[in-house]
């Protein structure tokens, strides 16, 4: 049997992930006010260890808050903590994507409301001995993926490959009703002069 292309392997585990329901706008307030409520209530709360290592991370939230715990890293666990006001944490993934065998945590989330954007909260480890933050660059910035973007992302890692994907709008849908299909990007980490980025290696229409 053929090998899966990074796209169709991207496409089918992405589409497994998880599912938004539309909000319609009349309710947006009592969405908001429910989702605050449940937030001071109910946290994420996973663990996640790198196969083959001792190197594993706690991720959780409190209130607004995205705590995330690294173990097994030989100079600094340093706790890390995020402010999340007005996002959900939705997933957190790890796994190995610039192959140096050390993993990179991915904790992805989405903003309350309607418009649902997503929004990356990403660690990678450094020779086994700390952490730093990977950057991803806002849709914003690139004006050729951002045409037609008005949220409701996917992200996932595929193999090496961090996959974001979004309906695409055209001029006069609704927030509910995107015509435009699906564009999926795909990205590479890379080093950055300061950190670790994600950098744009595919875009894809479909």
């Amino acid at each position: 049997m053929k090998k899966l292309s990074s796209f169709v392997l991207c496409a089918l585990l992405m589409s497994c992930s998880f599912s938004k329901n539309e909000k319609s706008s009349a309710s947006d307030t009592t969405v908001k006010e429910g989702v605050d409520s449940v937030k001071q209530e109910i946290s994420f709360n996973t663990e996640l260890t790198y196969p083959g290592s001792n190197i594993s991370f706690k991720v959780n939230t409190k209130g607004d808050s995205l705590i995330i715990q690294p173990s097994g890293l030989s100079v600094s666990n340093e706790t890390l903590y995020h402010d999340i006001t007005g996002y959900t944490v939705v997933n957190a993934e790890i796994g190995d994507l610039n192959i140096d065998s050390y993993p990179e945590l991915f904790v992805y989330l989405t903003s309350d409301g309607s418009g649902s954007y997503g929004k990356l909260i990403g660690y990678s480890v450094n020779n086994g001995k700390s952490v730093s933050q990977v950057y991803l660059p806002d849709i914003s910035e690139n004006d050729e993926v951002s045409k037609g973007y008005m949220g409701h992302d996917e992200m996932a890692i595929v193999e090496n490959t961090f996959c974001q994907r979004f309906p695409i709008y055209k001029e006069g849908d609704s927030n509910a009703n995107p015509t435009g299909g699906i564009r999926q990007i795909q990205y590479k980490l890379v080093d950055g002069e300061s950190s670790r980025i994600l950098k744009i290696d595919k875009v894809i229409n479909f």
